[in-house]
């Protein structure tokens, strides 16, 4: 069972200088507490995020640590020149002395595409061509590649990664979609609530067992959650309540201006019916060490994501969650 951190880096009201200087100290404290991973959104034009390029805060990541695996999660292959980002992704993992890990897909916003100049309903399509152009490139140093939005005549790279390629992460909406990274053995996370969970994770298992043949897996496959840790779950509660009327805020924004909706996962205002379906875990140590002693044994996950800073939570804040969550519940499921 391994522990990693998920980061929508959004608007926390404070300055972006010390946003990003804080979070930067807080990649430190993640890998010296026994964290392997830290992973990040990409957004553009909303305040859910602060850190519109992942690969630029990442470099910057890959200088202040030395274990901890990073990456996006994911990165919007639509709006990317394929091949900008293939020397861009080499670079970040000889700078983390190949450290880096990254996640694919199309975006879920239709109004994010369109700020960057890309028709949504091309996104699919850039979307796939852009993938295909990517593990060419990283697997064989080289591209040549005939596709309708781009294309490539025996162009050399200059620059190798150091993992030959960089593990390739997938966030999976449901058990049909665990199907693709399964076969393909690229890392899975999933969130919702924490049977859907178990559906998701039984359809990846099975899938990639059908083309292991007895082989053992060395994927992770896991579940994203939104964890608040205090002395006392009093305490853990008022902070996530206060955090999350900001965080909510910031999600929204742009659904609201353009009087519309996401067509999936809706955060809802209050955190009550999060908190019965497993998706945010608050409380003390002892509370929170039980529900994900619970949810791991329900959904057979190898892998939590939390995401540990989220809406005005203090640096401190977040260093006392951390800290409690490392003591309490990284050593007692660490072996599972």
């Amino acid at each position: 069972m391994k522990f990693g951190v998920f980061d929508q880096n959004d608007s926390s009201g404070r300055s972006a200088a010390l946003q990003y200087e804080e979070r930067l100290k807080l990649a430190a404290l993640y890998e010296s507490l026994g964290f392997s991973h830290y992973q990040m959104s990409e957004h553009h034009g909303t305040p859910l995020s602060t850190t519109p390029s992942p690969s630029v805060f990442l470099a910057a990541m890959s200088q202040r640590t030395k274990t901890l695996r990073f990456g996006p999660l994911v990165y919007l292959l639509p709006v990317y020149n394929p091949m900008r980002l293939t020397e861009e992704i080499c670079m970040l993992d000889n700078l983390s002395g190949g450290r880096f890990e990254f996640g694919v897909g199309r975006g879920a916003s239709g109004f994010e595409l369109g700020y960057l100049g890309v028709n949504p309903s091309e996104a699919l399509e850039r979307y796939q061509e852009a993938f295909e152009i990517i593990r060419q490139g990283l697997a064989t140093g080289r591209l040549d590649y005939q596709g309708k939005h781009w294309s490539y005549a025996d162009v050399n790279l200059s620059i190798r990664p150091v993992q030959s390629p960089p593990p390739i992460w997938y966030a999976a909406g449901g058990p049909d979609s665990a199907a693709w990274p399964a076969r393909n053995f690229f890392n899975m996370v999933c969130a919702g609530p924490v049977e859907r969970v178990r559906e998701v994770v039984l359809r990846y298992r099975s899938e990639q067992a059908s083309v292991l043949d007895g082989r053992a897996s060395a994927n992770l496959f896991g579940v994203n959650r939104y964890i608040v840790v205090a002395k006392t779950d009093a305490l853990a509660r008022e902070i996530a309540d206060r955090a999350w009327q900001v965080h909510h805020k910031s999600f929204w924004t742009l659904w609201h201006r353009y009087d519309s909706e996401p067509r999936g996962w809706k955060l809802p205002p209050t955190l009550d019916p999060l908190i019965e379906s497993g998706f945010v875990v608050i409380g003390s140590p002892t509370t929170v060490r039980a529900e994900i002693e619970r949810q791991v044994e329900i959904s057979g996950v190898n892998y939590l994501s939390g995401n540990f800073a989220f809406g005005d939570l203090s640096f401190d804040e977040v260093v006392d969650s951390v800290s409690l969550f490392a003591e309490a519940v990284i050593p007692a499921l660490s072996k599972r």
